[in-house]
């Protein structure tokens, strides 16, 4: 808990409208979308810093006094990253949400951490240029927590996931120093790739106040084809066929029954009810390009069991698709009083294997469960409705999520392919890593942060 003359010496140090010190206010940022059932604790003081020099000051003053520090963005991701276990100080970056320069030529984009994906994407394709990452709230979502949690999407088979596209970042450390990682050239290989470190690690290592994006040209067109099958094990096997038929789709998305009906209910858009999965593709290039993809997609799927195939080209209608796929989680929240997402991922050869186990270790546990994810890389979204508030439901869902990692695992795969870690999974990291390698991340955490300011305890506890 911060006295009130560190409050006192915080509003020295930055404007007294950025502070807020109510507990009304405080509440609002002891959470983000995790869905968490234990009560949690309150920041001390919520900042929202506007200049480099703020997120200077402000880290200065906590390293000083230990004062634990939670950068924030959005506040989107699902696994409690953003909550405060310590109290401390919340730093929020909506206010630095500047894109600071675009350079068309070069295909690269300099921006502040509160930078929506949505403006970056609108920005870059004003140029026919793309940012593909797409988290699938990337209309809300923040760049900085993109990279703090190496954020992918459905997009990520074709085109990678935020790791892929960090030039170079600013960063402030734990001591408030400023450091750039990176060169901001597509090519460089001069010593350790720290930039790389940093995505993914949570805002457990440093705070990024800036970051360059690698760009790249916007396809000239796109086409979704949305194909239902009968069985999962025909529409994975559509998946290989795809590949075998040397298309490579943007995306292959995956929806089940129980997905596909709840959307339906929750946002009528004319999806095929009956059947047991569909999946979701999306092929693009050139639009001369187009017709061909198309045929050959729909031939893969056809020869592996595909019942109902319909094609979509204009804009509009492939929006409204995707709107649907988008809607699941919003959709699964209509079932029960709470909604549990989890991300788990395996070699696309097993993917059928992890679907069906999924979904029995669910019913095992009488747990409604809708399942979607980015099939194409293998990676699983299972969306489990209950009420948190029963402690057999909540019971249920802390066994099934261990027998559901423990069977990606056996299957050759992990327990998150984008979400990060957080503190939702943070008991699981030694099912999932060897004892070695836990001690050198812990290892390198002190020695970014020797006085454990920076998002503690999150990934693991030291």
């Amino acid at each position: 808990m911060l006295l009130k003359s560190n409050i006192d010496e915080l509003k020295k140090i930055i404007k007294k409208e950025n502070l807020l010190t109510n507990e009304e206010e405080r509440y609002c940022y002891a959470q983000d979308s995790a869905n968490i059932r234990h009560k949690q604790e309150l920041p001390d003081v919520v900042v929202f810093v506007e200049t480099i020099e703020d997120v200077q000051r402000i880290v200065k003053y906590a390293n000083t006094y230990s004062i634990p520090i939670i950068s924030r963005g959005a506040g989107t991701n699902t696994v409690g990253s953003c909550t405060c276990p310590k109290g401390g100080i919340v730093l929020n970056f909506t206010k630095m949400n500047k894109i600071l320069e675009f350079n068309p030529d070069d295909m690269t984009m300099r921006v502040q951490p509160g930078v929506v994906l949505n403006d970056i994407k609108k920005l870059a394709e004003s140029e026919k240029l793309f940012y593909p990452p797409d988290p699938s709230n990337f209309k809300v979502s923040t760049i900085g927590g993109s990279i703090a949690q190496s954020s992918g999407g459905a997009k990520s088979f074709k085109y990678g996931t935020t790791k892929d596209y960090i030039l170079s970042l600013t960063v402030v450390l734990a001591d408030g120093t400023l450091m750039r990682l990176g060169s901001g050239t597509i090519k460089d290989a001069v010593g350790y790739h720290l930039n790389q470190l940093m995505i993914g690690s949570e805002g457990t290592l440093a705070i990024v106040v800036e970051a360059e994006l690698k760009l790249i040209p916007l396809p000239e067109a796109s086409a979704v084809i949305t194909a239902y099958f009968d069985s999962i094990e025909n529409a994975i096997s559509g998946v290989n066929g795809i590949i075998k038929e040397r298309i490579f789709p943007a995306t292959i998305d995956f929806m089940d029954k129980n997905s596909i009906n709840t959307v339906e209910k929750f946002y009528p858009c004319g999806l095929n009810i009956e059947r047991e999965c569909m999946l979701l593709v999306e092929v693009d290039g050139f639009e001369a390009s187009m017709n061909t993809q198309l045929l050959r997609v729909q031939k893969a799927l056809l020869e592996n069991g595909a019942i109902d195939i319909v094609s979509v080209a204009d804009k509009d209608k492939i929006e409204a698709v995707w709107t649907a796929r988008r809607a699941s989680y919003g959709a699964a929240a209509k079932l029960a009083p709470d909604i549990v997402t989890d991300d788990i991922i395996v070699p696309r050869s097993v993917l059928s294997k992890m679907v069906c186990g999924c979904r029995d270790i669910c019913r095992k546990y009488n747990l409604k469960v809708c399942i979607v994810g980015h099939v194409g890389d293998g990676n699983v979204h299972p969306q489990i409705a209950l009420n948190l508030d029963k402690d057999e439901e909540f019971k249920n869902l802390m066994q099934a999520k261990s027998e559901i990692y423990a069977l990606a695992v056996s299957l050759g795969g992990t327990i998150s392919a984008e979400h990060g870690v957080g503190v939702e999974k943070l008991s699981y990291l030694d099912k999932i890593l060897d004892t070695a390698s836990i001690d050198y991340m812990k290892r390198i955490k002190s020695l970014f942060d020797p006085n454990g300011i920076l998002n503690p305890d999150k990934i693991f506890k030291i």
